[in-house]
């Protein structure tokens, strides 16, 4: 295996990385401004299942992580890469469904109010906060993996791993605080 000292051509990831994080949060914005369904309602098909669908990806990406973290700390690389790269296929499956979601369905407004309230909105705001950072961190952190540039990788991922976890946890709290409301 590579690591940080030989002379392997690396590939240079930081423009694909920079190009598909202004693309994704651009896109995910962007959704809000499309005209929406009414009723929730596209080809017979009720959108309000897709929340529930990003919450279930959302639990899978942080079993995957968690995985992950427990197989690094084990010193199994194989097994680390896998569910790394396991998390990343629900974070993408879920960023589709999200897509699809939120460029048809009227929003949802939270109906709860007093100190649940509150509590929900930080909730939902450093999610979304952390949603949009996450995405070059984590592209990021999975390109000095893939190069093997491991104190690089270690350094970055100390960071990454706790905010994609707490990213992919409060989506699923999200969706249960918000689901009554649907």
């Amino acid at each position: 295996m590579r690591n940080d000292t030989t002379n392997a051509k690396q590939r240079n990831y930081n423009p694909l990385i920079w190009i598909l994080s202004i693309l994704i949060v651009g896109i995910i914005f962007g959704t809000y401004l499309l005209p929406k369904s009414a009723d929730n309602m596209v080809w017979g098909i009720e959108l309000t299942v897709l929340p529930m669908l990003n919450s279930i990806l959302n639990s899978f990406t942080f079993i995957f992580l968690l995985t992950a973290l427990i197989m690094i700390k084990k010193k199994n690389i194989k097994l680390h890469r896998r569910f790394i790269v396991a998390a990343f296929v629900t974070t993408f499956l879920f960023f589709i469904s999200y897509l699809t979601y939120h460029s048809m369905a009227e929003s949802t407004s939270y109906g709860g109010d007093g100190a649940l309230m509150y509590i929900y909105y930080f909730i939902l705001i450093t999610h979304i906060v952390l949603a949009a950072v996450i995405v070059p961190l984590a592209l990021i952190t999975l390109g000095r993996g893939l190069n093997m540039k491991v104190e690089k990788h270690r350094k970055i991922a100390r960071w990454t791993m706790p905010l994609w976890l707490y990213v992919s946890f409060t989506g699923v709290l999200v969706y249960l605080m918000i689901s009554p409301y649907y």
